[in-house]
């Protein structure tokens, strides 16, 4: 998620212009998905069928990974606050992190409205703009790494089915450029010429640049509090587990439904989806995750009005429930910083 610096007025004002601009192409796109969904009314009543067919017992199994997913989440930013200096309760970075998700899932381009609302209350827990900013950027970069992770892994298990062939010329054409890139870098002259290059566009990007300079201030902080390369597998770990957990509740979601899993094609399919739903175009990647998942799972061998169902209940855990939970988280948040 992009770093907003909520004390500025023109960040503000910045975010709230991109906020309107991206309700057009969210309104077209929601458009888009909800004739779909008239032209493919058999599929539609086949899985709303399915769906009331839920075995109760195996959908709490769906729910308590979902739980352990947002709480790998809280996990990982509760671990870099406390490399800063700062201690957060489980309990308070649960109702935060949980607050934050809401808000990111309600707008077109919330997550950085959810971002700068985090920013604020990290701030008001004794979090310098530099240790927050930091937390905010690391985290997201310990996701975005575990995210790649769990796409190797899906295009091996994959193997020649759906895109899998392609991603994987694709992530060995990556390889050999960063096998490259890293024989480069050794050059002195090289890392000199790249270090100029990013002041100048640290000079002109004020976001990018606090950003950047807050993640090395919280890397160097915690390689004096936490030296060597251990310390760093808990968040790398939990950064991991968040996404293998919402995996698994999509593989509990076809399991509830009595569905057969496409082992070899799921965890591929999942990770896919994750890539155009960050964007946040619509609220909560709402109908591009339902298309694109129901998609993926058809190329990977479910009937259309399997995998429609599948997706639904899966949406239901990670996107429809969360939204009233983190309302809630949010309002309690307020009330409390009242008082």
């Amino acid at each position: 998620m992009p770093v907003v610096n909520p004390g500025s007025t023109g960040s503000r004002t910045r975010w709230t212009r991109i906020g309107r601009l991206w309700w057009v192409p969210a309104a077209g796109l929601i458009t888009v998905g909800l004739l779909l969904a008239v032209s493919q009314r058999g599929e539609l009543r086949r899985a709303l069928e399915l769906l009331t067919h839920v075995s109760p017992a195996k959908a709490l199994v769906a729910l308590v990974c979902q739980a352990g997913c947002l709480a790998c989440l809280a996990g990982l930013q509760q671990w870099l606050l406390a490399v800063g200096g700062v201690r957060v309760s489980p309990a308070v970075m649960g109702r935060l992190v949980l607050a934050a998700n809401a808000m990111a899932g309600a707008l077109p381009g919330g997550a950085a409205f959810g971002t700068a609302w985090l920013y604020r209350e990290f701030r008001r827990r004794g979090a310098d703009r530099a240790l927050t900013a930091g937390v905010l950027a690391a985290s997201g970069v310990f996701s975005a790494l575990a995210l790649v992770v769990v796409i190797v892994l899906g295009v091996l298990l994959a193997g020649t089915r759906g895109p899998g062939t392609t991603l994987l010329w694709a992530l060995a054409v990556l390889a050999l450029l960063a096998l490259a890139g890293l024989i480069v870098l050794r050059s002195p002259a090289v890392r000199e010429a790249l270090g100029r290059r990013w002041e100048r566009i640290a000079a002109r990007h004020e976001g990018l640049g606090s950003a950047g300079r807050a993640t090395r201030d919280l890397i160097a902080h915690a390689r004096t509090v936490r030296p060597g390369l251990r310390p760093w597998l808990t968040p790398a770990a939990l950064a991991l587990l968040n996404w293998l957990l919402d995996a698994a509740c999509l593989l509990a979601s076809l399991w509830a439904l009595g569905l057969p899993v496409p082992w070899s094609g799921l965890l591929l399919a999942f990770a896919l989806v994750q890539i155009p739903v960050s964007a946040r175009i619509t609220p909560g990647g709402l109908g591009i995750a339902e298309a694109s998942l129901t998609g993926l799972l058809v190329v990977y061998g479910l009937h259309p009005g399997q995998a429609f169902a599948a997706t639904l209940l899966y949406r239901i855990f990670s996107y429809w429930l969360l939204e009233p939970i983190g309302g809630v988280c949010w309002l309690v948040t307020a009330l409390e910083r009242k008082r």
